[in-house]
């Protein structure tokens, strides 16, 4: 494995992809979850993330709620949270969405949570779904900044990032924010869309891949991908422990069809239209992420450690 410091040669194959201006993108991020994520529950649920699937499943349309669950349940197992010695107590959810995974985790574990989003919609439907099961005591939501998170350090024994990281534009930072708010022996769990690796050989993706990627980026508004092995090493630079990393590609394949296939009901379709331009340019865009996992381009990668004592 390539040294820490050789990650900025790996990582800057992507600099020209995606989106650079960070005004531009929190705004874009933020407008985007504002506008789709009613859509997204309407149709969806509250779990605003991929599903898990066992490898060439026979699904259909209502087996995708309960793959969703299937999901969260599998990361904690692949972090082994499930040993009851790791049995979290103070919960930070980051990119937390309308706050799907904070209330499952807090249930869960009888935790508190805490979520953070760019969306002040997402933020505020968050909380009122959590009020109204009965769990505004114990679980909370803000904008913030993921980048710039507003915790002291060491707070939390469970860091979760569920398909957030690839929004945010500055990978080392995110890192270093994400092992920040950890506390001593806790766990981080970052479930993330990544580029392949590259191999020794390789020093960037290829013409073909980076313009499928920045194709994508400009439709979800995403600044540069970067691979697994890049966050194993940012991980490694932050001194973290028990590092461990999976493709999960497979596991959800079945997903983005289902999510097209949901869109393009006469409820979805409608609910798509009513919403906003950029909830439509997404929408527009879900097949490219379909040929980027076809093409063993994008990769949906679990990446797993801990702090030390």
């Amino acid at each position: 494995m390539a040294s820490v410091t050789d990650m900025n040669v790996v990582s800057s194959s992507s600099v020209e992809v995606g989106i650079q201006n960070q005004q531009e993108l929190k705004k874009g991020i933020a407008d985007l979850y504002d506008e789709s994520s009613g859509i997204w529950e309407d149709i969806w649920g509250d779990h605003m993330h991929h599903g898990y699937y066992e490898p060439q499943s026979s699904v259909e349309l209502s087996d995708h709620r309960a793959a969703q669950i299937r999901m969260i349940e599998k990361a904690l197992s692949f972090a082994a949270i499930s040993d009851p010695a790791k049995k979290p107590t103070s919960i930070v959810d980051v990119g937390c969405g309308i706050g799907g995974s904070s209330r499952y985790l807090a249930k869960k574990y009888g935790a508190t949570a805490k979520g953070i989003t760019l969306s002040p919609v997402q933020a505020e439907r968050a909380q009122a779904l959590a009020d109204a099961q009965g769990l505004g005591d114990k679980v909370s939501f803000q904008v913030a900044d993921a980048l710039n998170q507003p915790f002291p350090d060491g707070q939390f024994d469970l860091v979760w990032s569920m398909e957030s990281g690839e929004h945010m534009p500055n990978k080392e930072k995110f890192v270093g924010e994400l092992a920040r708010v950890a506390a001593p022996g806790g766990t981080i769990i970052l479930v993330t869309w990544c580029h392949r690796d590259l191999s020794p050989s390789e020093e960037s993706l290829t013409p073909e891949e980076k313009e499928l990627l920045n194709k994508i980026c400009k439709a979800f508004y995403l600044p540069a991908w970067c691979s697994t092995a890049d966050y194993v090493r940012l991980l490694q630079s932050n001194s973290l422990q028990d590092i461990k990393a999976e493709d999960w590609s497979e596991n959800v394949a079945p997903f983005w069809p289902a999510v097209i296939k949901s869109a393009l009901t006469w409820k979805g379709f409608t609910s798509v239209l009513r919403s906003g331009w950029k909830t439509i340019k997404a929408a527009l865009a879900m097949p490219l992420m379909i040929e980027g996992y076809k093409k063993g381009l994008i990769k949906f990668a679990i990446i797993t450690c801990r702090k030390p004592e």
